[in-house]
């Protein structure tokens, strides 16, 4: 279903690069109070500019607050020649942060629907994850949102979503213990109620 995502700038495209955010004196004061409080300097060379660069990594990390997620479904195909199995999107990879700490939560996630009459291009499953991953998050509320947002708006017969991540409050923190995934799943319609299409969506994704 590939061919149906034109929204993408071709190889030959020139993007220009989007303007610098303005960032406000309160912000960028906040952060040289966090980088005081840590036991550095923010007023020597390497720190001068840091303020304001993470304000506008910030802003970037959370961008999907200003993103409505089911923009990315409202374009549906129908003519697709009578597919009715699953549709699925594996090992996305995304990069989001956790709620109670603001510490990266990296890891990727498998999307799968069972279609009812239509279809929507591939590339707009990952938009949705990535809209709410841009976001402060915990892995639980991430996956029951995208899950979520396509059964609501495609009325497909079945949605899985599967996250498996790494935290960094839990491997960079705290117990301090790397190497830990974390996996959580959503299951819907068909997926839910019938154990014998799980195992197969489950199968596919490799789980």
């Amino acid at each position: 279903m590939s061919c149906h995502d034109h929204d993408e700038p071709g190889d030959g495209d020139i993007v220009a690069s989007p303007p610098k955010i303005a960032v406000p004196d309160e912000v960028a004061e906040a952060v040289r109070t966090i980088l005081r409080w840590a036991g550095d300097d923010p007023s020597r060379e390497g720190l001068l500019d840091t303020p304001k660069r993470v304000a506008r990594a910030w802003k970037e990390y959370c961008q999907g607050y200003g993103e409505d997620p089911a923009h990315h479904l409202s374009r549906i195909f129908e003519e697709v020649g009578g597919y009715d199995e699953i549709v699925l999107l594996k090992d996305i990879p995304f990069q989001s942060h956790c709620e109670h700490h603001m510490a990266p939560i990296i890891g990727k996630a498998s999307i799968a629907y069972l279609p009812q009459d239509h279809v929507v291009g591939i590339s707009k499953l990952a938009r949705v994850l990535h809209a709410y991953a841009r976001r402060l998050q915990v892995q639980e509320r991430l996956t029951a949102e995208v899950a979520d947002c396509i059964w609501n708006h495609l009325h497909p017969r079945g949605v899985a979503v599967v996250i498996e991540a790494s935290h960094a409050c839990m491997t960079a923190r705290g117990v301090r213990t790397p190497g830990v995934g974390m996996v959580t799943s959503r299951m819907m319609g068909v997926f839910r109620e019938d154990e014998r299409s799980r195992k197969e969506v489950l199968a596919l994704m490799g789980y």
